[in-house]
C-alpha cells in the first residue's frame, strides 16, 4: 500500500514554504500581530535571544535576525492558550499520559505552581512558599546530598545556571546531569584534548572569509536555519561547501532566502553543497581519515616532483605534537578499510580532499550526526587532525565549529554546570563565597538514570527541558522517575516528564525568554546567553507574562535554595531581585567575564576569549595534539550487515520540532505529512524485506542485555539514504536506545547508531 502521508518534498529549504509555515504558527498562537511584533525583537541588541538554537548573531546585524524555527519557538512560547488549574482538574495524570507530546503541549502555558495529589491522580494548585518549604524539607532530609539529581536544560540563562550550580554545591553535590551530556559532550572532550579548550574556534564572521566549509553530520535546515543564510552567502561568493551526511537533506542542497526579495519573486533558490557525500552510519571518521590519507599522498608526490608543499610544515613544527605518530597511523590504514567503513569510494574521498587542498582557509562544522556514536570523541579528534595538516586553526576564515543545539547549552557549561568541575573553578567558588565545595565527581545523565533505577538517587529537580522524553531507554526512565521521593520540574508548558510523578511531585511554572522579568522596583531584568561562537549577549523579554503567578527561573532557584541551605553563605532573595549581582559573582569566579555588566550591555555583547583561536595551547603538551588512534574495529552498519534483516538506525528531528518540542506533524523537507511514527529507508532495502511504502511494522532493538525494546506501529517512507541505514524521529524512537550503549569517553547515548530489525504487527 502507499501511504497518503507521503507527499511532495520542498524543492528548497526556506522560500515561500517557510513564510507560509511562519504565518500558520503565528495564527495558531492566537495572537498573530503580537507574535509578529515580538519577532522583530528576536536576536536584537535591545530585545531577547531566540529560545531556539545557538547559532551566532553577526556583529553587523540585519533588521531581521530570525528564521522559521525561531518563529515556531516564539509563537509556541507566546501562545494565548493556558494550562490552568482547571485543565489539571479536568484531567487525571493517567489520562494525560495517553496524549502525544504534540497534543500535551498544545494546551498552552502553565499558569500556577502545582503539586501532585496521588489520591485523585491530579495536579492541584499550591502556594509558592509551601512548595519551596516542602522541597527544601525533603532535600534536607536525604541522608546525603548525593541522593539528589539536578538536571539542566540548555534554555536556562547564564544567571539561572550559575545560581543553580552555586546552590547545589553549597548543598553538597556535583550531580549535574545536563542536556549537553546527550549532545555535544564528545565535542567538548575531544577539543579539550586536541586544542586545550572544549569550544569551537571560529566567529560567525569567519564564514564570510572561508574558501571551503566542510559540513559533517549536520542538518542546519531543520536544526539551525539561520546557518543556511551564511552557507548561502559563502556559496554565492564562490566558496565550496562539502557535505558529509547519510541522509539527503533539502537544506544542504538548496536554500531560498526569505529575506532575498528577488529570489522570492522569481521562486528561485541557491545551491548550497558543491559536493554531497552520503557515508554510512558511523563512517565519518573513516571518511575524514581517507581525506587525510589523500592529503599526505599529495604531499609525498609534491616532494618527489619538487613542487610546492601541501602541508603547513611551519604550523605543524611550531604548534603541534604527535604528527609523526599520526602519520604512521594514517599510513597503516588501508583504502579497503576506509572504503568499507565509510561507505564511500576512494575516488569520492579524494575529490573531497582536493577541495581542502586548494582552499587557503577552511572551516569544519559538525553536530550530533558526529557526536552520538560510540567513537565520537575519536572522530572529532580525527577532524582536528585533518584541520591541523594545513594550519586551519587560529586564523581568520578557518577553524573548528561544533554547532550546539539549544540556545545556551554552551553557556550553562561555561558558568559551572559540570558534573566534573575543574579544581580551579571550585577553588574560586570557595575563596569568593567562603564554603567548602564538594570535590567528588557527580553524575551525568546516564549515571543519574542508573542511580534513579537502583534507588541510590531519591530526588530529581529539572531546570527546564523534558528529561523523560529527551533521554534514551524511555520505558526505563519512566520507571526511574516514578521511584523518586521527590520530582520537581521547572517548566513553561506541560510535558511528559510531569506525568511520571514521584512520591512528592511539583510543576513550577517559569517565565519564558520573550517575557518581561520585573524586579521588586518594577525594573526589567536582563539575562545573558552564550552562542556557539562564544559570544555572550543580553536578552530581555518584551511581552507581558502569561500569568501573574509565574516566577523567573532565577526566582524559583533562589526560593528552593533558601528553603534548603538557608542564607548563611548567600542572600538568595537579593540575587533574585538584581541579576547584576549574579553577574558580579560570575565575574569574580570565572575568567573571561571581566567588567561583565558593562560589556554585556553593549550591542551584540562580547566574545569570550578562546586561547586556541590565538594559537595558545593549554593542553598538557603545550601544543595542539594530533591523535593517532586507529579506526573503530567495527561500526554499527558493519555489524548490522552480518545478520539478516538488521539495520543501523539514527534518530533525528522532523522539520516541525525542536528537541522534544513538537510544533506540528509535518516535515515538508522530507515529504511527510500528518505523521511522526515513520522509518526512512532505502527503496531497495524496503523491497528486500518484502514491504512497501506505508506498511506498518514494529521496530526492535538488537542489543544483548536481556531487555526487550520495541517501538510499535511505524510506517515506511522510501528515502535517499545509504543501504543498511535507516532513520526516524525522536523522541518516539528513544525507546530503542539502550542506556548501556554510550560513547567512549563521552558517555553520550548512541542515538545515531542503534542496531535494529523489524517484525510484523500482531493482529489486534
Amino acid at each position: 500500500m502507499t501511504g497518503s502521508f507521503i507527499g511532495k518534498k520542498s524543492s528548497a529549504a526556506g522560500g515561500w514554504g517557510a513564510l507560509k509555515s511562519c504565518g500558520k504558527r503565528l495564527l495558531e498562537s492566537g495572537s498573530p500581530l503580537a507574535g509578529a511584533r515580538t519577532m522583530l525583537k528576536a536576536n536584537q541588541p535591545d530585545g531577547f535571544d531566540c529560545p531556539g538554537c545557538a547559532w551566532g548573531d553577526p556583529e553587523h546585524g540585519s533588521s531581521f535576525e530570525f528564521c522559521e524555527n525561531g518563529v515556531k519557538a516564539v509563537s509556541w512560547e507566546a501562545t494565548e492558550k493556558r494550562a490552568t488549574p482547571a485543565f489539571f482538574a479536568a484531567n487525571t495524570v493517567s489520562e494525560l499520559r495517553k496524549l502525544s507530546d504534540y497534543e500535551l503541549e498544545l494546551n498552552g502555558r502553565l499558569t500556577h505552581p502545582m503539586r501532585y495529589d496521588a489520591a485523585s491522580d491530579r495536579y492541584l494548585p499550591v502556594a509558592w512558599e509551601d512548595a519551596f518549604a516542602e522541597i527544601g524539607g525533603i532535600l534536607k532530609g536525604l541522608d546525603s546530598p548525593d541522593r539528589a539529581e539536578f538536571y539542566t536544560s540548555g534554555r536556562a540563562s547564564n544567571e539561572a545556571a550559575y545560581l543553580y550550580q552555586l546552590f547545589v554545591r553549597i548543598y553538597g553535590t556535583n550531580n549535574f546531569p545536563d542536556c549537553s551530556n546527550m549532545c555535544h559532550e564528545a565535542s567538548g572532550i575531544a577539543l579539550k584534548q586536541a586544542i586545550g579548550v572544549g569550544k569551537g574556534t571560529v566567529l560567525l564572521e569567519d564564514f564570510e572569509k572561508a574558501d571551503a566549509i566542510f559540513v559533517i553530520g549536520q542538518n542546519p535546515g531543520t536544526n539551525h536555519p539561520r546557518m543556511l543564510g551564511d552557507l548561502r552567502r559563502a556559496a554565492m561568493r564562490g566558496a565550496d561547501v562539502v557535505v558529509f551526511n547519510p541522509v539527503r537533506e533539502k537544506g544542504l542542497e538548496r536554500f531560498s532566502d526569505p529575506q532575498d526579495k528577488i529570489e522570492m519573486l522569481r521562486g528561485s533558490s541557491t545551491e548550497i553543497a558543491s559536493q554531497y557525500y552520503q557515508p554510512r552510519l558511523g563512517g565519518d571518521m573513516a571518511a575524514v581519515r581517507g581525506m587525510a590519507k589523500a592529503v599526505l599522498a599529495a604531499e609525498d608526490a609534491a616532494i618527489a616532483a619538487g613542487e610546492p608543499l601541501v602541508l603547513d610544515h611551519a604550523f605543524i613544527a611550531e604548534h603541534c605534537a604527535g604528527f609523526a605518530e599520526y602519520r604512521a597511523a594514517v599510513d597503516a590504514t588501508g583504502w579497503n578499510e576506509i572504503e568499507d567503513q565509510s561507505g564511500l569510494s576512494r575516488a569520492e574521498i579524494e575529490r573531497a580532499s582536493a577541495v581542502y587542498m586548494k582552499a587557503d582557509k577552511v572551516i569544519c562544522t559538525w553536530a550530533m550526526g558526529v557526536t552520538q556514536h560510540v567513537h565520537s570523541v575519536a572522530t572529532i579528534r580525527e577532524i582536528s587532525n585533518f584541520m591541523f595538516l594545513r594550519g586551519n586553526i587560529g586564523r581568520q576564515g578557518a577553524g573548528l565549529c561544533p554547532v550546539r543545539g539549544h540556545s545556551n547549552v554552551q553557556g550553562d557549561r561555561t558558568v559551572g554546570i559540570n558534573e566534573k568541575p575543574p579544581a580551579a573553578f571550585l577553588d574560586a567558588l570557595e575563596r569568593h563565597f567562603g564554603f567548602f565545595a564538594p570535590r567528588a565527581d557527580g553524575h551525568n545523565v546516564l549515571a543519574a538514570i542508573g542511580a534513579m533505577l537502583d534507588g541510590s538517587a531519591q530526588a530529581f529537580i529539572g531546570l527546564g527541558g523534558n528529561f523523560a522524553r529527551a533521554t534514551p531507554d524511555s520505558a526505563l526512565v519512566e520507571t526511574a522517575m516514578r521511584r523518586m521521593k521527590l520530582t520537581v520540574n521547572i517548566a513553561t508548558k506541560p510535558n511528559h516528564s510531569h506525568l511520571m510523578p514521584g512520591e512528592v511531585s511539583y510543576i513550577l511554572p517559569c517565565l519564558g525568554r520573550t517575557e518581561m522579568d520585573l524586579n521588586s522596583l518594577g525594573n526589567s531584568q536582563l539575562v545573558t546567553v552564550e552562542d556557539s561562537m562564544s559570544m555572550v549577549h543580553g536578552s530581555a523579554g518584551i511581552n507581558r507574562p502569561a500569568s501573574p503567578h509565574l516566577l523567573s527561573e532565577v526566582g524559583i532557584i533562589a526560593g528552593i535554595a533558601e528553603a534548603t541551605v538557608g542564607t548563611d553563605v548567600v542572600r538568595w532573595a537579593a540575587l533574585a531581585d538584581d541579576y547584576d549581582l549574579i553577574r558580579d559573582h560570575i565575574e569574580a569566579t570565572i575568567p573571561g567575564f571581566e567588567n561583565f555588566n558593562a560589556r554585556v550591555r553593549k550591542p551584540r555583547g562580547f566574545h569570550l576569549r578562546n586561547t586556541a583561536s590565538h594559537r595558545e595551547w593549554t593542553t598538557p603538551a603545550g601544543k595542539a595534539c594530533f591523535s593517532a588512534v586507529t579506526l573503530p574495529q567495527e561500526t554499527v552498519h558493519q555489524r548490522a550487515r552480518k545478520g539478516v534483516g538488521r539495520f543501523a538506525l539514527q534518530t533525528f528531528r522532523s522539520h516541525d520540532q525542536y528537541n522534544t518540542t513538537v510544533y506540528g506533524l509535518d516535515d515538508r523537507y522530507r515529504g511527510v505529512y500528518g505523521e511522526r511514527q515513520v522509518i526512512f529507508i532505502h527503496p531497495e532495502d524496503l523491497k528486500d524485506i518484502g514491504a512497501e511504502a506505508g506498511d506498518r511494522m514494529d521496530v526492535v532493538t538488537d542489543y544483548d542485555d536481556g531487555i526487550s525494546r520495541v517501538a510499535q506501529d511505524f510506517r515506511f517512507v522510501p528515502y535517499d539514504i545509504p543501504r543498511g541505514s535507516i532513520a526516524g524521529y525522536y523522541p518516539e524512537l528513544n525507546v530503542l536506545v539502550p542506556l548501556g550503549s554510550a560513547g567512549e569517553e563521552s558517555d553520550t547515548p548512541t542515538s545515531k547508531s542503534i542496531m535494529v530489525s523489524f517484525r510484523k504487527r500482531e493482529a489486534a
